[in-house]
């Protein structure tokens, strides 16, 4: 038996890689009180050199390979590494995450909560009925919830039958400090020298984007949209647009700039450890998804100053002022965005004024040490009861 005598905590993931969840809680094991609480993350399939990003020297990072032992083998691993750790909380996170609340409970943990994040890419609007079912039948074994958006804890009172008493939505945080405006925009453009010349020359308005290139980021309503701008006559030549990330439509969205007439306006970085300088050198972030949940994009965008066009839907309409920290917009439609972006790119006073608003949202609203200290608030009160 082990004598640390600090709180354990097995995170159990999908998998660890570049993504707004899997950043939220790199945050959280970084920040929490190391003399308090101890971390373990097990990931239901692998793991990237994102892993690295973690600070904190005894976290252990488990890969199981679910899609290589199958699903009941999977179960039988995590019973045995729950009987062999004896966490004191197993959080499980997204539809993945609930393999793990009954080889869990088997194991004697007596504390499992589960954490909704965003939609699955198959039931992007919540109404697949065995993803809801699924989520019922696992309840009973749940000591409690935690939702990132309003949006995702209706969904489970309302749709899974979960009592509202067993939810507590904690928005997701952002570290102003290391995401801040540039004291000269212009001088982080010539700074960075990875950034090709031809998207920084002049005075172009750079419209920006981070995220993974997947479906569920619909990144081609983005293009088609900055492609309606450029057949504006006196937009031809001021705009650019720079995707940050890496994902499996690369080759498609790539492919659609070419058709579209607009690839040289358009630079895709590929994934990136230097997210908040590439997005000092943005203008206006856009975020086209077609569901989400809290986006960690969006509020590292806003502490850095951008205002933000966004997609209604999720947890966007909760980050998203309408009209004065940017623009929410239908999901799926072309002219909405490109209207909006218009708007956005062609009036400087509008693009300060919702960028200054967003960065004073961004501060006083979406604390990194808020969020920490609301889950560490919750951890010891469910242990404590």
């Amino acid at each position: 038996m082990s004598s640390d005598k600090r709180i354990h905590i097995v995170h159990v993931i999908h998998h660890l890689v570049i993504g707004g969840m899997e950043n939220g809680i790199v945050n959280l094991i970084n920040r929490m009180p190391k003399e308090r609480f101890q971390h373990t993350v097990v990931c239901i399939e692998d793991y990237s050199n994102f892993r690295d990003r973690i600070q904190v020297d005894d976290v252990q990072v488990i890969a199981l390979h679910r899609s290589e032992i199958g699903v009941w083998q999977l179960r039988y691993q995590l019973f045995k590494l729950f009987r062999s750790l004896r966490p004191n909380i197993v959080h499980s996170r997204n539809m993945s995450g609930l393999d793990a609340i009954f080889p869990a409970r088997l194991a004697g943990v007596r504390c499992c909560i589960h954490g909704e994040h965003g939609r699955d890419v198959d039931d992007l609007h919540g109404t697949h009925y065995k993803f809801k079912l699924l989520r019922r039948l696992h309840s009973p074994l749940v000591s409690h919830y935690i939702t990132v958006s309003n949006e995702l804890r209706q969904y489970l009172v309302d749709d899974v039958q979960i009592s509202a008493k067993r939810v507590t939505q904690i928005l997701n945080g952002v570290d102003v400090d290391k995401f801040a405006p540039p004291q000269s925009i212009g001088d982080v453009r010539r700074q960075y020298d990875e950034v090709p010349s031809h998207i920084v020359s002049g005075q172009r308005v750079i419209i920006g984007a981070v995220g993974r290139l997947q479906k569920v980021k619909n990144y081609a309503q983005l293009i088609n949209a900055f492609s309606r701008l450029l057949e504006e006559d006196h937009l031809k030549g001021t705009l650019s647009l720079v995707l940050v990330g890496e994902g499996p439509e690369r080759q498609n969205l790539m492919d659609l700039t070419v058709e579209l007439g607009v690839s040289e306006n358009v630079w895709f970085t590929g994934a990136s450890s230097n997210v908040s300088e590439l997005l000092q050198l943005m203008n206006v972030f856009v975020l086209s998804s077609v569901a989400e949940g809290i986006s960690n994009t969006i509020l590292e965008a806003m502490a850095t100053g951008l205002p933000v066009v966004a997609t209604a839907v999720g947890g966007n309409v909760e980050l998203v002022r309408d009209g004065k920290t940017g623009f929410l917009v239908e999901s799926d439609h072309v002219d909405s965005m490109a209207q909006a972006l218009q708007r956005v790119c062609e009036n400087d006073e509008l693009r300060e004024k919702q960028a200054s608003l967003a960065r004073q949202c961004a501060v006083s609203e979406y604390s990194l040490d808020t969020m920490v200290a609301r889950y560490q608030n919750t951890y010891e009160s469910l242990l404590s009861n």
